[in-house]
């Protein structure tokens, strides 16, 4: 049964890789080595790679019997705020990435689900779905400005770094307070 066909690859798409160049021929290699724009919403609600910031991908492109396997590191820059304290975060990443990418009509086509291995079109493949959840994988879902980040004091919201080591709240049980009442009454 013929699966539904994929949209049509544009190669003019920074993400999306021609593999003409390269023998159909098990063992051959090729470097794939480019500066992209980062695609957008890649991350997650705290930390994320800007849109249209530089992705730097350090790959070689090899054939294999069943179709191209693409492996190397992206790297690039991380923006967003410290899940204790709300500063900025900038840093910077790097992952590694490793993905088959099958010709049509392989067997690995008629042995695979269509999610499990990417596919070609023709000579096209489209990178973005193997960075994306390379990137997004390696993402905390809580980030830290730092690992020591002693967040905010959760009475006055003040960052801990800018309080000094004493700095503590009175907390009056309500159930006590009409005694202190008195007390304050008596003086």
């Amino acid at each position: 049964m013929p699966k539904s066909p994929q949209s049509h690859l544009n190669p003019r798409q920074p993400l999306v890789v021609d593999t003409t160049k390269l023998p159909r021929q098990p063992g051959a290699t090729r470097a794939l080595n480019r500066v992209v724009p980062a695609p957008a919403d890649l991350g997650l609600e705290m930390i994320s790679v800007p849109e249209g910031s530089d992705l730097t991908l350090d790959m070689s492109m090899t054939s294999v019997s069943e179709g191209v396997y693409i492996s190397g590191t992206a790297t690039g820059s991380l923006t967003g705020e410290c899940g204790r304290c709300l500063n900025e975060i900038d840093k910077s990443f790097e992952v590694s990435i490793a993905e088959l990418f099958a010709y049509a009509d392989s067997t690995t086509e008629e042995t695979t689900d269509e999610d499990e291995v990417g596919r070609m079109q023709g000579d096209l493949l489209d990178l973005e779905p193997a960075i994306r959840d390379a990137i997004v994988l390696m993402l905390p879902t809580n980030p830290l400005c730092r690992p020591d980040c002693p967040g905010l004091c959760p009475d006055c919201g003040v960052h801990f770094d800018d309080l000094p080591a004493d700095h503590s709240h009175e907390e009056v049980d309500a159930r006590w307070a009409a005694l202190r009442n008195l007390s304050k009454n008596e003086e």
